[in-house]
């Protein structure tokens, strides 16, 4: 049988060293506190945007939409989001869009003829802007 010997060592001392901050601003202009941090985060994404894919629908099928009714779509959704709905369907006149109220998102859009001969899933809340 071999034999096995075990090696005791000394007991080192350890030293913390404090993990220096990587802000170059001066510590007095850090604003930490919850209602800072909570008003940054809801305002980044206070406006909706379009995906890349509604974009190119828009252009394909020249829709437009004036940037005060791009206002009153932005407050329904939020509004809607504030009550449950997730995926939306936003019937205007002459345009019909599906949008993301949890992403802020329009996933894609079609003018109203278009969306007369569609079946619509995946949506848990509709709004007309008529």
């Amino acid at each position: 049988m071999k034999s096995s010997f075990v090696h005791k060592l000394q007991p080192q001392p350890m030293r913390i060293q404090p993990i220096p901050c990587k802000s170059s601003r001066p510590e007095a202009s850090k604003d930490h506190s919850f209602s800072s941090h909570l008003e940054k985060a809801t305002s980044a994404q206070t406006r909706l945007t379009v995906s890349k894919h509604a974009g190119i629908r828009m252009n394909e099928r020249k829709i437009t939409i004036e940037p005060d009714m791009w206002e009153q779509i932005d407050a329904k959704v939020n509004e809607a989001k504030q009550k449950g709905v997730n995926d939306s369907l936003v019937l205007l006149k002459n345009a019909a869009l599906i949008v993301s109220a949890k992403n802020r998102t329009v996933v894609t859009v079609m003018d109203r003829q278009e969306a007369g001969k569609q079946i619509f899933t995946n949506i848990d809340g509709t709004i007309v802007m008529d």
